[in-house]
């Protein structure tokens, strides 16, 4: 973005904030010279840890906040308790006009909820979900929910799907991606009774994409799909399941290379090449989760991620927002409304259609 922009910062929320949050922020003022910054979080650390980091001054405004929610607080007590928190207040900004979007490295379900409360889904948006990319044998595929809605209904996987679609599209510059509803077969008699409504309401829909049906968990890192459409419960655990198999693999890869003299100097010869992989498949270079739906750009970041980490989720949020994501998904939305209804009736001519948002499920802490 080459014009002047303000990225809200929860700089209290994570495992080591405020540290890695200004650690962070310095690294994509490099990235993205017209970033300001808007601080919120302890303003005696933050302007003590803003006098190392040289490429940050003049360019950060704190605020200071008194409370912070913890990675062990309920949604709901986040909601009740919260509205003097850093997360709050970075939240609000973003309301309030003040930046154009926020990136929280804190609690997941009360990041989500506070949203939600603050900012309202998108017209047509039932339950916001958590949105990312995977690497893939074929490049990177997205995928929602990761963690938002533990229990969701037909109509919320299809809008996922329409809301995935619209982010391969903006984000990967697919003209009709694919996608496909993660389940336990790929046969049209398995899964639960919301997996089987959902496929046939995307089946019988028009809307602006390559329906595959269903596809397995081995799905996700063959590319067989450009989004994985999925739960949130079955999202976070797949999501923390490749984290900690990625780790398992650079262990035994770092212990079989200290198994031996013959091994040390084999990685002389192997090192520029496990440095590719390694790279590609580096947690932090995927760091920064989307929560579309809402009328606003939020970002959340692991918990546990180091300032390149947290650099690369401030990156999320610049794109999203130079991209205009938030009103490509509104105008598709709207413009796909017809055709969602239909499919809903002709799934289900019993039940009417939904027109209320509901509650978002309390989603796992990270």
């Amino acid at each position: 973005m080459s014009a002047a922009f303000t990225i809200s910062l929860d700089a209290m929320g994570g495992d080591h904030a405020p540290e890695i949050v200004l650690k962070g922020a310095a690294l994509a003022r490099v990235r993205y010279p017209s970033a300001h910054f808007l601080l919120f979080g302890d303003e005696a650390r933050l302007n003590t840890l803003l006098k190392a980091e040289k490429a940050l001054a003049g360019h950060c405004t704190i605020r200071h906040t008194g409370h912070v929610i913890t990675g062990d607080t309920k949604p709901s007590q986040a909601i009740r308790q919260g509205r003097q928190s850093s997360m709050w207040k970075a939240i609000d900004a973003v309301k309030n006009g003040e930046a154009a979007g926020v990136v929280s490295a804190g609690n997941t379900g009360a990041l989500m909820a506070i949203a939600k409360l603050i900012m309202r889904p998108l017209p047509g948006i039932d339950r916001p979900a958590i949105c990312s990319l995977f690497p893939t044998r074929l490049g990177e595929t997205v995928m929602l929910d990761l963690g938002a809605n533990s229990l969701c209904d037909a109509r919320n996987l299809v809008e996922f799907a329409v809301m995935g679609a619209c982010f391969a599209r903006t984000m990967l510059g697919m003209a009709r991606p694919s996608v496909g509803l993660l389940n336990v077969g790929s046969e049209e008699v398995k899964g639960t009774d919301a997996l089987r409504e959902a496929n046939q309401m995307l089946r019988g829909s028009r809307l602006e994409m390559e329906f595959a049906g269903f596809i397995e968990g081995d799905d996700i890192a063959k590319g067989t799909v450009d989004v994985v459409v999925t739960d949130g419960f079955t999202g976070n655990v797949a999501l923390k399941t490749a984290e900690g198999t990625a780790k398992l693999f650079a262990e035994f890869l770092k212990a079989a290379i200290r198994s031996s003299l013959l091994a040390k100097f084999g990685m002389l010869f192997a090192k520029p090449a496990l440095a590719q992989v390694m790279a590609r498949t580096d947690a932090r270079r995927y760091n920064g989760a989307l929560f579309v739906g809402l009328n606003g750009v939020v970002v959340k970041s692991h918990g546990g991620t180091d300032a390149v980490g947290f650099a690369n989720a401030i990156g999320v949020a610049v794109d999203m927002i130079s991209r205009d994501l938030n009103s490509k998904i509104a105008e598709e939305l709207a413009r796909m409304a017809a055709p969602l209804e239909q499919a809903d009736s002709e799934a289900d001519p019993s039940t009417p259609s939904k027109t209320e948002p509901t509650a978002v499920a309390e989603a796992p802490t990270q």
